[in-house]
């Protein structure tokens, strides 16, 4: 099984759906193999959507028949604190609350810039902190306590 190549088809199955793929993975247990789809959408994703999304692709997954076993499908969304994984992804992220990883620093605030170079938070002081994109290691959505 490729899963490069079944997430490049899935993800451009998906492109005519309200969702978007944001990753697979495939856990071989012994017992119940799981071939794991996270979706995602602009609005979000609820439970609703995960039935919906896991009616969409199922046919279509049976239809590539990537593995040649059984196996389950789980479709799951990747969380409320994700990972923001492109310049798009943080883009839409503006004003919400993040956490941000660097080599010397990690961060928690409300994303309120971003212009394709650098990030603008808000700590939970009102301090500004700007950091370059390129020194990011990590950044996902968190909740604020």
């Amino acid at each position: 099984m490729d899963l490069n190549n079944l997430k490049k088809k899935l993800s451009e199955f998906l492109e005519k759906t309200p969702y978007e793929l944001y990753d697979i993975e495939y856990i071989p247990n012994k017992k119940d193999p799981v071939l794991r789809v996270y979706i995602d959408s602009l609005k979000g994703v609820t439970m609703e959507d995960v039935v919906e999304a896991t009616h969409i692709i199922d046919p279509y997954i049976d239809e590539l028949d990537p593995i040649d076993h059984e196996y389950m499908l789980e479709v799951s969304s990747p969380g409320a604190e994700k990972e923001l994984r492109s310049k798009e992804a943080i883009k839409a992220s503006v004003d919400k609350f993040v956490y941000l990883e660097t080599y010397e620093q990690k961060l928690e605030g409300k994303l309120i810039a971003f212009d394709g170079e650098y990030l603008t938070l808000l700590n939970n002081k009102n301090k500004k902190i700007v950091v370059n994109y390129i020194d990011v290691n990590l950044i996902r959505l968190a909740i604020k306590f």
